[in-house]
Parts: C-alpha cells; structure tokens; sequence
C-alpha cells in the first residue's frame, strides 16, 4: 500500500490539488483501507482493480473497482476481533470530514467502493 499512497500523495502535489494536513491523511488512508479490502477480499475472482482519484472545485473522491459481486459493509466494531474494521474507519473518516462514502455495483458484476470529502476551507 505504501506505493499506492506515494504515487497518489505525488499526483495531488503535481495537480496543485488543495488537499492538506488531516485531510491528506484521510484521504490516503481511506484509500489505503479501501486497496486493502479489495486486495484480501476481492482477488481470487478479480486479481486486477482499478483505483481513481477524482478532484471537484470543492471536494476530493478516492474508489477502487474490482470485479468481485460482493457488496461489503461497514461492520460494527468487534472489540475482540482484530480486523474487520477498515469500511467502519473509512465510514467514520468520511463523515468527520463532511463526506460520504458507498459501494455500489458495476454493470459489470463488480463493485465500486468509494469515498468523497470536501476540502478544507480557507
């Protein structure tokens, strides 16, 4: 995951993209968590995803796509448990932040997981 974030910690910076401080750290590891779940979860039936990074006037949009049907949800929290609870941190992450985040189904039988926050205000 560390290249994943790298490459897009330096996509940001080359677009001029306003994304700072606890925002940045959001967003990569959001991305980071959602990477992860499609790497453990998603692989046997689909061994390729797609990652992308979309940027608005006011927000910031980060989702992996594979080809995988389920659908995942955040789980609550299992306090014995030590996994588990990267959709319930991405869940939380996004809505401190002002955002939203879903997994919906691709035309293809696939799924898109996704999470978009705002930037910060000036």
């Amino acid at each position: 995951m560390p290249q994943v974030r790298q490459t897009v910690r330096e996509l940001l910076r080359r677009r001029g993209v306003p994304v700072r401080g606890d925002l940045a750290h959001g967003v990569l590891l959001i991305l980071s968590e959602l990477v992860t779940n499609a790497v453990r979860h998603a692989a046997v039936l689909s061994p390729e995803i797609a990652v992308e990074v979309a940027v608005g006037a006011r927000w910031i949009r980060v989702s992996v796509e594979d080809n995988h049907p389920y659908r995942p949800t955040a789980l609550e929290a299992d306090h014995a448990s030590t996994g588990g609870r990267g959709l319930l941190l991405v869940r939380e992450l996004t809505r401190e932040a002002g955002g939203g985040c879903a997994a919906e189904h691709t035309a293809g039988g696939g799924k898109i997981v996704w999470a978009v926050l705002p930037f910060d205000t000036p």
